[in-house]
């Protein structure tokens, strides 16, 4: 039967708690460490607007905490795992299981558990906060810790090329055809480079083709004249492709908002591998939580009296660590073009889950 696998249910409950402890200890003390030091790079920054004070910071601390939560949770769990189990392994405990006829997968199989749990919290915290947290931080940066937008997507200081020309916004909102230019310039620029009319509305709307400016105002650098334009219509080779190029954060968007994002992108002929890849890693990722208690199990066996219990250690983090280097590499291969998409996603985590099957059957089974 499937719950043979599991140790006793007193055994279960009493590892699981352990772990689930030690896991949310190592967060916090990971989370407050780092949210202080990186609270100090950033204090002089967000106060050195007018009028920011104690609720910026508090609010900066809000939204970079999900951000840390997110990244270190995969390793809370490593360290979790191997702190318990070393501790375990010292106390003779690993010893009394294997004596009651446990293998090493039963002892690991509570851990396995919440490590499925954990990753399911940790995939729907991701969607549901981290995503709107990071894209809040990332607009409040865009204006310099200045006023916190209202929308989140708008975005600040863009420009696109039309040939020669340029357009230019202070601010884009909206999505598709419902985006909206603020603050807009448009420069008309001659073979050479050199700026011939400049063109400057409060407001521009997508027209399919081109971008239709409200209220504009025309400056001829030859005559110096200006001139009112009233509405106009300018940079038709601006399309939708390169607003929405432009603005996907896959980081500060959630799944089915990523997938809107690629389609969009592959109708209008544009490269979306790296997209894909960090498509397919926002199911992959939180798993690590599943593999790191099979990584750091060597941590736990072997006798520890033989003086081998601390290069177990060593051994456990360095597995640990090795897999999100080759995690992160392979995610930069994705975007280069290197590997497919869902291989650059999903290859680690199978490579690392045949390793730790590999290290904990050959040394303990």
């Amino acid at each position: 039967m499937l719950l043979d696998f599991f140790p006793s249910r007193t055994l279960t409950l009493y590892l699981g708690k352990m772990f689930v402890v030690r896991i949310l200890a190592w967060l916090v003390m990971l989370v407050l460490v780092l949210m202080m030091l990186d609270l100090l790079g950033k204090t002089g920054d967000i106060l050195a607007v007018p009028g920011n004070g104690d609720s910026e910071l508090w609010l900066y601390v809000s939204l970079r905490v999900p951000q840390l939560i997110a990244r270190f949770l995969p390793y809370s769990v490593l360290l979790g795992t191997m702190i318990m189990l070393a501790g375990l392994n010292q106390n003779s405990e690993v010893i009394a299981m294997k004596a009651a006829g446990l293998s090493a997968h039963q002892i690991l199989a509570p851990l396995l558990l919440i490590g499925v749990v954990v990753a399911g919290v940790s995939f729907v915290f991701n969607e549901r906060i981290v995503t709107r947290a990071t894209a809040t931080l990332k607009a409040w940066e865009d204006v310099d810790y200045g006023t916190v937008p209202t929308d989140p997507d708008d975005r600040t200081n863009v420009y696109f090329n039309d040939g020669n020309d340029v357009l230019m916004a202070g601010t884009l909102s909206g999505r598709g055809a419902q985006s909206v230019l603020t603050d807009v310039t448009f420069y008309e620029r001659d073979d050479a480079g050199m700026i011939t009319r400049q063109i400057t509305a409060p407001r521009a709307t997508y027209a399919n083709p081109g971008w239709q400016l409200e209220q504009a105002l025309s400056f001829n650098v030859a005559s110096a004249l200006t001139e009112p334009l009233g509405e106009v219509v300018v940079a038709p080779g601006v399309q939708l492709s390169q607003l929405a190029l432009r603005r996907v954060d896959p980081d500060a968007e959630p799944l089915p908002q990523l997938s809107e994002s690629i389609d969009a992108l592959q109708g209008a002929g544009r490269r979306t591998g790296e997209l894909e890849a960090k498509w397919w890693h926002k199911i992959s990722g939180p798993l690590a939580a599943v593999l790191m208690p099979l990584l750091g199990a060597v941590a736990g066996f072997g006798l520890a009296r033989s003086g081998n219990l601390f290069i177990r250690l060593v051994v456990g983090m360095a597995l640990g660590f090795a897999y999100f280097v080759v995690d992160n590499a392979a995610l930069a291969m994705g975007s280069f073009g290197g590997y497919p998409p869902l291989i650059a996603a999903w290859a680690p985590f199978l490579l690392f889950l045949l390793v730790g099957e590999t290290v904990l059957i050959r040394t303990e089974e």
